[in-house]
């Protein structure tokens, strides 16, 4: 009820028109208004006037101009990061561990049969290329080597570098001699591996400072492409289980074994063990600060099994992390070295960001438009899990195939130079891409809360030589029941993680510009200049819905003229024909004429436009012309004698009729007719 009354009133305002003109509201402001300018600029005198004019113009535009300053820092979002202490029970870190050899090398030696042999041919073709010609006739197999050579390139002339192939013409390569070869192995060679498409139509290298770390690089590749064909579950029984290598365990005063590790396979490290995930069971807590609150282990690495060319890093990748999420250890890890005992304190700290538009960070990752393909852990999200999702996803679309090293979504296939012999090429490029990674940096989004556990490592020697024979020959008779010593000191590592203190720092972002700022800003800069407040905006902004209004109401009364000039000369155009003898005599639509008291018969004149060349018998009365009005025409019925002299002596004895306009045109046909 209350919308339709304020609607009526509007619309009667909208008819009635304005009440004020441009200048007469202009005028009221200035005389009105508690700024200074204009009110001096209608009272004073003309010089005056002027001056005051271009003061308030001057002090107007730098007030917008602060303004606008103001407006655009308050729209850039800008953060200030508050940092502050507290002191409480804290739940202990999710501990991630794995050993730096991926598989037992016996286990795993069967697969790498055909790849170690052609490994060591190429050991034997840099140290010694004189005495590899001798061994030139071993069968090799030389199906891996076509898909990815190692190459060298004489760089000694930029302008005409030479590539030589290892082998030479051992095999279907390039050709070389051994007379280049031994002038390759001087300074000025490198070495690159080689990669090209299907058709051999598009070849990259790949180049290497060092050839331990062409070697490294090009076996690591080759290995990938094995166990991207072997199955997780057969490639999960071949790495170091969790009773071998978890040897003792105890988290406070409480014992605990391999059982309360969470295993899961890690592709770059074979089989990793998580403590205190909390997926299952709630996070444990901590006690109080200090080393015999922690967590202690004795891990054995078994070093002596390790894959010769496939880990040469000896040692524990251990991470500490929050609860449920993933561990990406390869990235965040740390080594603990074998033969010492390490002791890692730790700190920690929370980070809280804002949300947008402060920072584009999420709570949870569903608005990221990337399919997260760590989901089948069941984690939290996580802005790496983002981005190795998203480099898969390019890959899956680029090269039709998924890489061994990330998680493959259902109904995809891992590559391999079986199924997919260009695939090292295609990943190269992927890789190499600046597109690719600035893609998926723009779609991964941080997260919006986060925690960050700082370490605090310190190393000594264990055991020491003292205690060395009785720890080890405990630790063997535990592990294998025998009375002989089958551990060494390469191959034991102890941890030690606890929390330094209770003290926990928290990182938090807040808006460095809220509204309150603004608003007290522009109110403080519009009265520094134009020496008004609040009232005085309200007031500006009162004189600019009425001008706004008046504008309104003076276009519509011009679109409704417009209107109604169009239909007039619409229905001029269209009119019906008239008998010749009509000719209505336009007068007031007000005046009023006495009808007769007996009407004579004959045609009844009526009200209609009149028509401009139309002759008027002697004996007929002039009509009236009137006005439509919806679907009835106003008709007065008029004497067919002439008027009396004195017309103003005649009382009025009836009121003028509306006919329908149907009787009207029957009114006229019988007319035309008598």
């Amino acid at each position: 009820m209350h919308v339709k009354k304020y609607l009526l009133k509007g619309l009667h305002r909208l008819q009635k028109g304005p009440g004020y003109t441009y200048k007469e509201l202009l005028v009221w402001y200035c005389d009105n208004t508690n700024t200074h300018g204009p009110k001096r600029i209608i009272c004073e005198g003309p010089k005056k006037k002027a001056m005051w004019f271009l003061l308030t113009l001057l002090f107007a535009a730098l007030v917008c101009w602060q303004w606008g300053i103001f407006i655009r820092t308050y729209l850039s979002w800008e953060v200030s990061v508050s940092l502050s202490v507290g002191f409480k029970t804290m739940d202990f870190p999710a501990v991630t561990i794995c050993n730096a050899s991926p598989f037992k090398y016996s286990k795993i030696k069967h697969l790498l049969k055909d790849l170690d042999e052609l490994m060591e041919a190429v050991l034997e073709r840099i140290l010694a290329p004189e005495l590899s010609h001798a061994n030139a006739t071993r069968n090799l197999n030389f199906s891996i080597w076509n898909h990815t050579p190692l190459v060298l390139i004489d760089e000694r002339n930029p302008h005409h570098p030479m590539v030589l192939d290892l082998f030479g013409d051992n095999h279907n390569g390039l050709t070389s001699s051994s007379a280049s070869e031994k002038i390759c192995n001087a300074h000025g060679c490198k070495m690159a591996m080689r990669l090209c498409s299907l058709n051999r139509t598009q070849c990259t290298f790949r180049n290497f400072t060092s050839a331990t770390q062409a070697l490294t690089e090009w076996y690591i590749l080759q290995a990938t492409n094995i166990f991207a064909q072997v199955p997780q579950q057969e490639l999960v029984e071949m790495s170091y289980p969790g009773e071998q290598m978890i040897l003792a365990c105890l988290f406070g005063a409480e014992p605990c074994n391999y059982r309360n590790f969470t295993s899961i396979f890690y592709p770059h490290y074979g089989n990793c063990y998580i403590f205190n995930w909390g997926m299952t069971e709630k996070a444990l807590p901590s006690a109080n600060p200090g080393t015999e609150f922690g967590l202690k282990l004795i891990l054995d690495i078994g070093q002596e099994d390790y894959v010769p060319f496939l880990a040469s890093t000896a040692g524990v990748r251990l991470m500490l992390h929050e609860q449920r999420s993933y561990p990406f250890i390869r990235d965040e890890g740390i080594y603990a070295m074998s033969g010492t005992e390490t002791s890692i304190g730790v700190l920690v700290d929370k980070l809280q960001r804002m949300g947008e538009p402060y920072s584009p960070c999420t709570v949870n990752g569903s608005e990221v438009p990337v399919q997260n393909f760590y989901s089948d852990y069941n984690t939290t999200y996580s802005i790496q899990a983002c981005l190795r999702s998203c480099f898969q996803d390019h890959m899956i679309r680029n090269c039709n195939c998924g890489h061994y090293l990330y998680p493959l979504p259902r109904g995809e296939k891992y590559c391999n130079n079986r199924d997919f012999p260009d695939w090292a090429h295609c990943y190269s490029d992927l890789q190499m891409s600046v597109a690719q990674r600035e893609t998926c940096i723009g779609m991964c989004k941080e997260s919006c809360n986060d925690t960050q556990y700082k370490m605090t490592i310190s190393m000594a020697d264990w055991p020491s030589e003292a205690s060395e024979d009785w720890i080890f020959h405990v630790l063997s008779q535990e592990r294998d029941q025998s009375t002989n010593i089958t551990l060494s000191r390469k191959g034991i590592v102890k941890l030690n993680i606890y929390f330094q203190e209770f003290n926990y720092r928290t990182i938090e972002e807040s808006a460095a510009n809220n509204i309150v700022w603004l608003l007290s800003n522009l109110g403080g800069q519009f009265g520094f200049w134009m020496g008004g407040s609040v009232l005085c905006l309200i007031e500006f902004g009162e004189i600019i819905i009425d001008f706004v209004w008046i504008t309104i109401i003076k276009l519509v009364a011009l679109a409704k003229s417009l209107r109604q000039r169009r239909a007039q000369a619409s229905y001029a155009g269209h009119r019906p024909p008239w008998p010749s003898w009509w000719r209505p005599t336009p007068t007031l639509a007000s005046s009023l004429t006495r009808p007769p008291a007996a009407p004579t018969l004959g045609p009844t004149p009526v009200s209609r436009p009149c028509p401009s060349q139309a002759p008027r018998p002697p004996t007929m009365t002039p009509c009236v012309c009137s006005r439509w009005t919806s679907s009835s025409l106003t008709v007065r019925v008029m004497p067919s004698n002439p008027a009396p002299a004195h017309p103003g002596r005649l009382k009025l004895t009836e009121q003028p009729r509306l006919l329908p306009e149907a009787s009207l045109y029957g009114a006229l046909s019988k007319g035309s007719g008598g």
